[in-house]
């Protein structure tokens, strides 16, 4: 996005290739400013990177059974052979488990980092990813930051956003209706192998 001091117009490049020039304080032109263009792996590279791993950091984990981390710990403990851990700077213990204050605290090195925090917290998570050596930066259904999600990848990160892990396991390994989230409208037929 390119703006022209001397007419107050911004030329936007769309997603479709075209561009065109709006008024830089219009509604449109606000607007066009928050449309996502960045596009994490596709469900064949997160069918991959859930199969590849081993252990998951739940990142902003709550001890409160009406949090939805709560309840997405809850599923990957019991669903998953994955070892999880809970980071929680505030919490002694979540699920039965030791809670660990940050990232650099864990007793491994995390394969997946699953984030419940809030968007403008998520570059930050993403430093401590890298500093600890994590491959994969997972944000929760809801939380979106392009511009955090650019930067982990261009440090070699993966970064999936705006996608829930407790329902992405579940969907490629037919357990929608565990837990919850048996609505009908994600199947699980048809379980991938």
């Amino acid at each position: 996005m390119t703006t022209d001091t001397a007419t107050a117009t911004e030329q936007v490049q769309l997603t479709n290739g075209l561009s065109c020039n709006v008024p830089a304080d219009s509604p449109l032109a606000r607007l066009l400013r928050t449309q996502r263009t960045w596009e994490g792996p596709d469900a064949k590279a997160r069918l991959g990177i859930l199969r590849r791993a081993k252990s998951i950091a739940i990142v902003g984990a709550s001890p409160n059974p009406a949090r939805s981390s709560y309840f997405v710990g809850t599923y990957m403990q019991q669903s998953s052979d994955y070892r999880v851990y809970f980071v929680n700077p505030r919490a002694d213990t979540i699920l039965g488990q030791k809670a660990y204050p940050d990232l650099a605290s864990l007793p491994e090195v995390p394969d997946i980092v699953d984030v419940f925090r809030k968007a403008s917290d998520i570059p930050q998570v993403i430093d401590d990813a890298i500093a600890m050596g994590a491959p994969t930066v997972w944000v929760q259904l809801g939380i979106w930051n392009q511009e955090a999600a650019e930067y982990g990848e261009s440090k070699g990160l993966t970064i999936v956003m705006d996608r829930c892990i407790k329902i992405e396991h579940a969907r490629f390994h037919g357990g929608l209706h565990l837990l919850g989230f048996d609505t009908g409208q994600i199947t699980a037929r048809k379980t991938i192998r």
